[in-house]
């Protein structure tokens, strides 16, 4: 074998593996953010909550998108946050590695949770997480 055709040979392995850690990264953060992300607990709640509540829609709605955030909310319920992983799992899978993978969660209050307003993350999620793999 050529030094070229090894080096070629290493590159294309170089590659392989750059496109594995992106991928892998992006499905951590997203597992991560979908799994700190509180399920509304109404006994908790000093008002009662609404006829047929189901805590999970803040869960089930963190989405995926590749070179475009998404936009809009789902209507889904997802208390056990295993939907919305493989949902983004699907989404990285199905993208190109190199390019701008967003996960994002429009709900109206998001913003509120990540500020900490619930007991079950104080913390956050999203600025939780950002410390955590900028480590």
């Amino acid at each position: 074998m050529t030094f070229l055709a090894s080096l070629d040979r290493y590159a294309a392995g170089a590659k392989q593996d750059m496109a594995t850690i992106a991928r892998r990264l992006v499905l951590d953060v997203g597992t991560r953010l979908v799994m700190r992300s509180p399920v509304g607990d109404a006994t908790a709640w000093r008002n009662p909550p609404p006829a047929g509540y189901v805590g999970g829609r803040f869960r089930a709605n963190w989405q995926y998108g590749y070179n475009d955030a998404p936009v809009g909310d789902l209507v889904d319920i997802d208390k056990s946050g295993a939907v919305s992983v493989a949902r983004v799992k699907r989404g990285v899978e199905s993208s190109p590695a190199a390019g701008i993978h967003y996960l994002a969660n429009n709900l109206p209050y998001a913003q509120r949770l990540e500020d900490g307003y619930s007991k079950q993350a104080p913390q956050g999620m999203v600025a939780l997480t950002l410390v955590e793999f900028s480590q």
